[in-house]
């Protein structure tokens, strides 16, 4: 099987694997004061370390809370939010993470205002309607680093500026774009991001908090984690995480410089294909592309040699086209023609030919037959 879904989850490092496995036997719980206990707690301590400082934080400048996912981690950013202050509206975009944007739609349930703003044909964010939808009123706004559909790169800066300007505060979503693009933390009030995109484990991700930002705990019981989330931590998940984190960070440009001649090597056999999103600015492991009367869920079981998704792999069984691909402004028949073939570190050239191979055999097949 060739496995081109890497922004669905990445396959595990054997870094981290490694990291993981005494962890296994080593059962003593992290909060408990005897010596099994802080061995697991200087675990702990040691990974949220490594975690920050792969994000960035090489200084102690904020807070990283573990937490079960990017999912929680973005729940707890905008409800924190509106339970901090008297402020009571959120921004965000209309391509946005279903966890964002399912929370938006579940703050404004509440009696509370939010705004989600239009992306260009492009899949950037309308800057003209940020500008105008950012006031005094607004506690948070929302965006992500990386789009897990498309790969887009949204303008983090000037949002963060157009947030801080009105007094409000500015949470990324950089759970694509962790270790694979720049991540401007400075701009960042609050950032999340999850494990299992960086060849970590599955079932662990943080919020990093910036220092000085008063936040309200999401979740109740024992005060772990500086009385900010309640629950006893997996210490062999917390070392997957920074073992994995830690290489993402040194491998960086190794693994940039792979990717994007994976990325060269595809252009050619998809010309007859048009690309979903931004040409240029864009992450170059994700490519959503399309093309026009093909049935992308009829080809995804057609080419069952390779695994590749038509989108967001939270939302693939709803049956509905991709939000994302609507809010670029294509018709239900053109997204639903989209396919997104995502790629990483241990993808090689091979792989990335024979899929191309087959998933235009698969497509002409469906033409001639059409």
């Amino acid at each position: 099987m060739i496995y081109l879904d890497y922004q669905a989850t990445t396959p595990l490092a054997p870094e981290a694997r490694e990291a993981m496995l005494p962890w296994l036997d080593k059962f003593g719980n992290p909060h408990s004061p005897h010596r099994p206990g802080r061995e697991a707690a200087a675990a702990v301590d040691l990974a949220s370390t490594e975690v920050a400082t792969a994000l960035g934080d090489r200084g102690s400048e904020g807070r990283l809370i573990f937490t079960s996912g990017a999912t929680e981690a973005a729940n707890w950013a905008l409800q924190g939010a509106v339970m901090r202050g008297a402020r009571r509206k959120i921004v965000t975009i209309a391509t946005e993470h279903a966890c964002v944007l399912d929370t938006a739609e579940w703050i404004a349930r509440q009696g509370m205002e939010t705004v989600i703003l239009p992306v260009l044909a492009n899949g950037i964010v309308d800057l003209d309607a940020a500008a105008a939808a950012i006031d005094d009123r607004t506690a948070l706004v929302a965006a992500m680093l990386v789009n897990n559909e498309i790969g887009v790169i949204q303008p983090i800066e000037t949002l963060s500026g157009l947030a801080h300007d009105a007094g409000a505060l500015f949470f990324c979503d950089a759970v694509q774009g962790f270790g694979r693009v720049d991540l401007p933390r400075e701009a960042c009030d609050l950032v999340a991001v999850s494990a299992h995109k960086v060849h970590g484990p599955k079932g662990i991700g943080a919020l990093w908090i910036r220092g000085g930002l008063d936040w309200p705990p999401l979740i109740h019981g024992g005060g772990q984690q500086l009385g900010l989330r309640s629950g006893t931590l997996s210490p062999m998940l917390c070392a997957g995480f920074a073992a994995a984190a830690r290489l993402a960070d040194q491998r960086r440009h190794d693994d940039a410089i792979h990717i994007s001649m994976l990325s060269s090597i595809l252009e050619n056999p998809f010309q007859d294909w048009k690309v979903n999103g931004d040409r240029t600015m864009r992450y170059p492991g994700n490519l959503n592309l399309r093309r026009e009367g093909v049935d992308a869920t009829r080809l995804i079981s057609d080419v069952r040699e390779v695994a590749f998704s038509a989108g967001s792999a939270c939302a693939s069984g709803s049956g509905r086209p991709s939000h994302v691909l609507r809010a670029l402004g294509l018709s239900e028949a053109q997204a639903r023609s989209s396919i997104r073939l995502g790629f990483g570190r241990y993808t090689t050239q091979e792989e990335v030919e024979q899929a191309a191979e087959l998933i235009n055999r698969a497509a002409a097949l469906q033409l001639e037959w059409a």
